[in-house]
Parts: C-alpha cells; structure tokens; sequence
C-alpha cells in the first residue's frame, strides 16, 4: 500500500482517485467544499480542506489540474509541506520547464512528468497512455501507482520528456483536425456531404484515430466545439515552448490554423 496525495479529483482526477482506492492506495485528496470533499468521500478517499494536509505523510503526490499556472500555484504551497524522499507526478499538460523548475527549487524530492493522453473512460478502465519524464529511479517508484489507471506508462526520457512527446502528439492532434478541416472544404466543392466522407475515410487508407473522433461527432466543426478548449489550451503551450526555443512549428502550425484557429 501507498500514501497517495491528490490534488485535481474533478473530470480527468475522480476516477484516478477512484481506481488507485481500488489498487489498495491510501488516498487523501483536496476538497476545498463541502461538495467537493463528499464527492471524495463518495470515491473511497480521505477529504482534507488544505494543500499542506495532501502533502503530509505522502509517498506519491499527484497534481492534475487544468493549466501550468495552476501547478506552479499549488506547488508553491504543496511541496514544501512534502517530507524528503516523496515523488511529485505531474499529469497536467504544460510547458517541460515547469516540472524541471519546481524540481530545481524542491531539494529532496523527486519530480516526474506524466501527462495522459485520453479521456476520463480511458482512465476509468485502467488503459489512459502515459508520457512520462523523469530518472529512472523515480519513475519506477511510481509506476505501482500509475499502474491503477495508466496503461501503456511510456518512461520517454529524463524530466520533461514527458511534456515534450505530449506538446508534439497535441500539435500532431490539431494539425491533423486542420487536415480533416481541409479535407471537408474539398469535398463540398466536390458535392460530397461531410459526415459520409468522414465516415467513408475511417475505412480507407486517409484513415486515421482522429479521423475516427470527428467521425463520430458528424463533422469537423462538432468536434471542436466538443474538444476545442483543451485543444487550443495545449496549442498554446507548445507554440509558447517553440517561442521560448526561438523557433516555430512550421508547416503544423499552417495546418492546425486551418482547423481550430479558423
């Protein structure tokens, strides 16, 4: 059994609450409401009202949260209230400096970089994909606990190699939308209704997992409406990591401009 902390149960972080209490982890986990602290409850974890309290005790910490700002906010306070020896994961999607930042300032503590790439039914089946940074040592004391949710756990490099593979899967993401995007302007000029040719496309050789999202959704424009806030939210880190390196995406960016940016 592990001391799990966890910081972020809402959409993606309930049911990895729920599947680490299943593995047999002791979970204490934030709820800052009485709503939010009986929804934990309700998940077989152990509420507390205060970030220090999540780190306390712990073995593993886990953050998932929306954006980089909000892992930067909350580990300012949650860290230092972490005894040395405890690992740090970080699932939220964000820039490769952030985790090695915190890690710079946090002697003592290990610090992984694990953002998933699925969604919540993913994770509730055990089978989200997991890009994870991070030494060797600290990834495989962690990977029993990634374990309860994570399958396939990918170890792809030192700390934020894990944010690296996810910012260029996400910008493979949005610049394969913008290509389906292209791809239905075409065929209305050809009189081809969108969602046959989405559907039809699913079963030929321009078949792609994307392809079979937007399928699903009817047309391009469902899709992003459905996804695009988490898109672009990840578009925007990997542009600003390009920027930081004095560089671009190139031919990705005219791409995913062409999808949801249009």
């Amino acid at each position: 059994m592990t001391r799990v902390g966890f910081v972020g149960a809402g959409r993606m972080g309930a049911p990895m609450v729920r599947r680490l209490v299943e593995a047999g982890h002791e979970v204490r986990a934030l709820g800052r409401s009485d709503e939010k602290c009986s929804a934990i409850r309700e998940l077989g974890a152990q509420p507390v009202t205060d970030l220090t309290a999540v780190g306390e005790g712990a073995d593993v910490v886990v953050v998932c949260v929306f954006t980089d700002e909000q892992v930067q906010q909350v580990c300012a306070d949650l860290v230092p209230a972490m005894k040395p020896g405890t690992t740090l994961v970080i699932h939220t999607t964000g820039s490769p400096r952030t985790a090695q930042a915190i890690a710079a300032q946090s002697p003592g503590i290990d610090v992984v970089d694990a953002p998933v790439s699925g969604g919540p039914h993913n994770i509730a089946a055990g089978e989200v994909a997991l890009f994870v940074g991070g030494s060797d040592d600290a990834v495989a004391r962690v990977r029993p606990v990634l374990a309860g949710y994570g399958d396939p756990i990918l170890h792809v490099g030192p700390l934020g190699a894990g944010q690296s593979v996810k910012l260029i899967n996400n910008a493979l993401f949005a610049a394969q939308i913008g290509l389906l995007s292209e791809a239905v302007r075409f065929g209305e000029r050809l009189g081809v209704e969108e969602s046959k040719l989405l559907s039809s496309i699913s079963h030929g050789s321009g078949a792609s997992r994307v392809g079979g999202f937007v399928a699903a959704r009817g047309s391009v424009a469902a899709f992003v409406e459905m996804a695009g806030e988490f898109i672009g939210k990840d578009v925007a880190v990997v542009r600003k990591v390009a920027a930081d390196l004095d560089s671009d995406l190139g031919v990705l960016d005219d791409v995913i401009n062409a999808g949801i940016d249009r």
